[in-house]
């Protein structure tokens, strides 16, 4: 079977990509640029753009399934890049299912977020049965587009394919703050910020819970997913979204602890309202709203991470275990203290 795999999500797509090379599926990579991790060298990558349709529809045609991982606007300045974030998540989706349906693929498998129903509001072992939070109530475009895309890739399932050979069938991830090798969205800015001495303070309720998942654990979710589609004539996963962590809620900065006290940093003891950084994430937006164009400075915190990372939000697992077979493994950021602090090294070189 041919997969193809567009775009990348903290490289989570060259992971998978091996996952699957291993299982004796052929592979397709699609990006704008190579994955930095080291793949097999039968494994295709086609360089190009989501936001192209012929692009799109090139590199698709006579695939078997398709996994959608692209993303923008994550975290960071590129949160507030409205534009492209439209453009990446909303059109670009709108490409593949196009591509889709016109090449015959019967198979889509979404990677989503949690954000889709969390706006700040506390949640604890939600399900799939929660609604999707109102557009207007997203503090961020990101996570509005992606409740968009989403919406459009659930709503596409059961469309019939152009060559009469089907339906398409369709299902999204909605999975937590990834960590892990490959890893290389939130990590490196978190070690920045310990190496430059900005990490002295926490925020929030230390009763708070949020959750993560490991790279693994997420490849793992993909590939029930994807073989979940094909399991019948009429898949109860079909049509389904799906969250997806490791099942363990942690606050938020305990989670980071091992990582800042393996590499020789004092864990900050002061403790500030949420209300507070969440008002200076507020007022930090305003000001590269206005200056960006000219200078297009990285955001200590956005909004949005400050509920991310400030606020319970966690969801039970039972509708993917139950219904894709989904048993997360135990990781932890302990594990991997030699990992990070290389990591470390690396990026400290690459900043001088």
């Amino acid at each position: 079977m041919a997969y193809r795999l567009p775009l990348r999500r903290s490289d989570v797509y060259a992971i998978l990509a091996c996952s699957l090379h291993q299982k004796g599926a052929q592979i397709i990579l699609f990006d704008t640029v190579a994955p930095k991790q080291e793949v097999p060298d039968n494994i295709v990558f086609v360089q190009g753009d989501i936001r192209e349709y012929a692009q799109v529809e090139k590199v698709i045609a006579g695939v078997d399934c398709v996994f959608h991982i692209a993303s923008y606007g994550m975290s960071g300045r590129e949160q507030l890049n409205r534009h492209l974030i439209e453009e990446v998540n909303v059109q670009g989706t709108r490409n593949v299912l196009k591509a889709c349906v016109e090449h015959g693929v019967s198979r889509l498998v979404y990677t989503s977020t949690f954000n889709v129903v969390f706006g700040g509001q506390v949640i604890k072992n939600g399900d799939e049965s929660l609604p999707y939070l109102p557009l207007h109530l997203h503090p961020d475009h990101y996570s509005r587009t992606k409740s968009l895309a989403e919406m459009a890739v659930l709503k596409a399932n059961g469309t019939a394919l152009k060559d009469g050979s089907g339906v398409l069938r369709s299902c999204a991830l909605r999975p937590a703050g990834i960590y892990g090798p490959g890893e290389q969205r939130h990590l490196p800015r978190i070690v920045s910020y310990i190496e430059k001495g900005i990490f002295r303070f926490v925020y929030g309720e230390a009763s708070s819970l949020v959750e993560f998942v490991h790279v693994d654990n997420l490849v793992s979710a993909h590939v029930l997913a994807a073989k979940a589609l094909i399991s019948e004539k009429q898949p109860r996963s079909a049509g389904q979204a799906y969250f997806i962590s490791d099942g363990r809620p942690v606050n938020n900065f305990e989670f980071f602890r091992p990582l800042v006290e393996g590499l020789g940093y004092p864990f900050p003891k002061l403790r500030l309202p949420i209300s507070l950084i969440y008002f200076v994430a507020f007022l930090t937006e305003m000001i590269h709203y206005l200056i960006g164009p000219f200078y297009n400075f990285q955001p200590l915190l956005t909004r949005t991470e400050v509920y991310k990372t400030g606020v319970t939000h966690y969801f039970s697992m039972a509708k993917a275990k139950a219904e894709l077979g989904y048993e997360p493994q135990e990781h932890n950021l302990d594990e991997s203290r030699q990992p990070l602090a290389e990591l470390v090294a690396i990026i400290v070189s690459l900043q001088h």
